[in-house]
This record gives C-alpha cells, structure tokens and sequence, in this order.
C-alpha cells in the first residue's frame, strides 16, 4: 500500500511550478533528504538555513574582490571584448558550439542507460539535458540538474533506482576524464610543466580527483564494499544501484571505453568553447593545450559548494592559470565570466523543456 501511494504521488506531481519550488531547495539539502524526494515524489525539504544562499553570493563577490585587490594597476575596462564582427562569431560560435556540448552530456547518458538495460528516445534525453542545465545555471544549486533529470526519467521508466544509478554513473566516467585530460596536456607541452605554482596546483588537482574517482567507482564495483546493499531498502537502494551499475560497466569493456570516448569528445569540445572565447577576447594564441591542461582544473574547483554557479572561484582560477603564461588578469577574468554567460545563454533554451517536461505521467505498470 506504501508503495501504490508513493506512485500515486509520483505521478500526480505534474506542475512545472512544483519543480521550480522544490529545486529552488536543493542547496542547503543532504544527500539522504534528495535521494527521498525523488524517490518518493514528494515536495524537497524546506531550506534549513536562509542565510546559505546570501552566504554564496557573498562568498561569489568576496573572491571576485580578491582578485581586484590583488591586481589594483590592471585596466578592470579591458575584461571584455569589443563587440566587433570577428567578435561576435567567435562568441556565436562558442554558443553554437555549448549546444553540441549538451547533446554530446546527452549521447553518453544514453550509452550508460544502455549499458544499464533502459532504453530511451535521445531526443527525450537531449530535452532533458536541456532542462537540467537550465535549472543548473538558473537555480542556486549545483546539483539541481541532476535531481531534475533522476525524477522525471524515473517517472517515465518507472525504475528509479536505475536512472539513479546512470546519472551518477553517467557524472562519474565524465568527471574521470578531467584529471586525465589536465595530465595529457602538461604531457605533451613541456612549457606548462615549468608554471610553478599554476603547473602544481593543476597536477594536484588532477591527481586528487583521479585518485578519488578511482576509489568511489573500485568500492563500487567491489562485491563486499558496494555489494553489500544489494538486498537493502530504503535509500541504500540507490547505492545498490549504483554498484551493479558499476559492476555491468567493468564486464563490458567496449560499452565503457565508448561512454569514456564520449567524454573526452565531450570535455575537449568544452576546451574549444573556452578557446573561442579566448579568442573574442584577443589571446587565441594562448593554444588549446594549455587549455587541456587548465580548463578541467578550473572546471573541477567551480563545483566546490562555495559561491553561485561558480562565479569567483572560476575566475579566481583562471587568473591563477592563466597569468603566468602571459594573460592579463582582467582577460582571464573575462574569460570566466564570458564562459558562465554563454553557458546560461545555451541554457535558456532548456526553459521549454523545463517548462513542458513537468507534465509527463509516469509510465504504466
């Protein structure tokens, strides 16, 4: 009977405004409150503590303002671009460009959900990609997105356990690619190896994250680590998932080297957008190896929980990187910016998905 009402809720939550509302939560919230309100269908907990959200913003301004007081003689007017014709390609192109990046999130979702036994329509999963990067880049949560995209494939499938576990799957082969690409870059440009700061703090980033990407995804393929919640209920479930996830990937080798393909394709495309923008900026010699050996860094620290979408800690980033290789402060400055508002840009034609996707019922029994 539990169970019968807890599908019942799960597909009468159909309100695009519910999604809204219970998103708008989802940054002060745990693990286990997440995990419960996708599987239950139900509302998001209420925020606990208002001030986390003003904290962000302060703490977005608060390292935007370390820059500046850390670079006083720069020309704060030059950090963006004139809006010349050359211009405004580059930055069309790197538009154009963030939309494949969002299909490309799209085909590997798909390979893991295949790997994973659930097949769905790419346009379906393309239109969610859309819809979570917009919640992303409007809401103020990190994970948002994600949440979106667990609930409402879950109430189309009716499996979610499952399209919990490719999610999580699908971020973790895409994040294993950063660290990777970060050491292939300073590999097979020597120049970048003589960085100092920049080129250790890069190296230990990347070999931070592979390390910890390397445990979670062996405990989670291991039969007495991750193994063990096999036959668990409740919110174990989805660690459970996660492992036998985990353990179909390493039994199928070409199905995981074709999802880890799809995230370097992926990633790199990510590098482009960035030269581009570069580009617009007036520095395009700056080369995509630097980027390939930077940009992942600064895409693994904008996630940390510290500020709003990023802002201030990519830049902060940036400047880091990029000044030692001859880029003013207020160019790599720009750069950080200018990536967040393409990115917002392409999302914004997630709204519709966003908007019409909250009607779907969940799939018959």
């Amino acid at each position: 009977m539990e169970q019968d009402d807890r599908s019942l809720r799960r597909g009468a939550r159909t309100s695009p405004s519910d999604d809204a509302v219970d998103l708008s939560e989802l940054a002060s919230v745990s693990v286990e409150e997440l995990i419960d309100a996708v599987e239950t269908g139900d509302a998001a907990p209420r925020r606990r503590h208002r001030w986390v959200l003003p904290l962000r913003i302060a703490v977005s301004i608060g390292m935007l303002g370390v820059v500046w007081w850390r670079f006083p003689d720069v020309d704060w007017s030059e950090m963006f671009p004139q809006f010349d014709r050359p211009t405004v390609l580059w930055l069309v192109g790197a538009a154009a460009l963030t939309f494949v990046t969002i299909v490309l999130a799209a085909l590997r979702w798909d390979a893991v959900l295949r790997t994973l036994r659930l097949r769905e329509r790419l346009r379906w999963l393309v239109d969610l990609c859309f819809a979570g990067q917009f919640v992303s880049n409007v809401l103020p949560t990190t994970i948002g997105g994600d949440v979106l995209r667990v609930s409402r494939l879950s109430r189309r499938n009716g499996d979610t356990e499952t399209t919990f576990a490719s999610v999580a799957l699908e971020r973790l082969t895409g994040w294993l690619v950063l660290p990777l690409l970060t050491l292939f870059g300073l590999a097979i440009n020597p120049g970048l190896r003589r960085l100092g700061r920049a080129t250790v703090l890069a190296s230990v980033i990347a070999m931070l994250t592979l390390v910890a990407l390397v445990a979670v995804l062996s405990v989670s393929m291991h039969p007495r680590l991750g193994g063990r919640f096999t036959s668990s209920d409740g919110w174990k479930r989805f660690i459970a998932a996660i492992h036998k996830g985990a353990t179909e990937l390493r039994h199928r080798p070409l199905a995981a080297a074709g999802i880890l393909t799809t995230g370097i394709v992926y990633q790199v495309a990510q590098c482009l957008v960035a030269l581009m923008i570069a580009a617009a900026l007036g520095f395009s010699w700056l080369g995509l190896t630097a980027l390939l050996a930077f940009y992942p860094a600064v895409l693994i620290l904008q996630v940390l929980p510290v500020g709003i979408a990023g802002i201030g800690v990519r830049e902060g980033a940036f400047v880091v990187f990029l000044v030692p290789l001859g880029v003013p402060a207020e160019k790599a400055v720009g750069l950080g910016l200018l990536l967040y508002v393409v990115g917002v840009v392409a999302s914004l034609f997630g709204a519709p998905s966003f908007a019409i996707g909250g009607r779907h019922r969940t799939a018959p029994a």
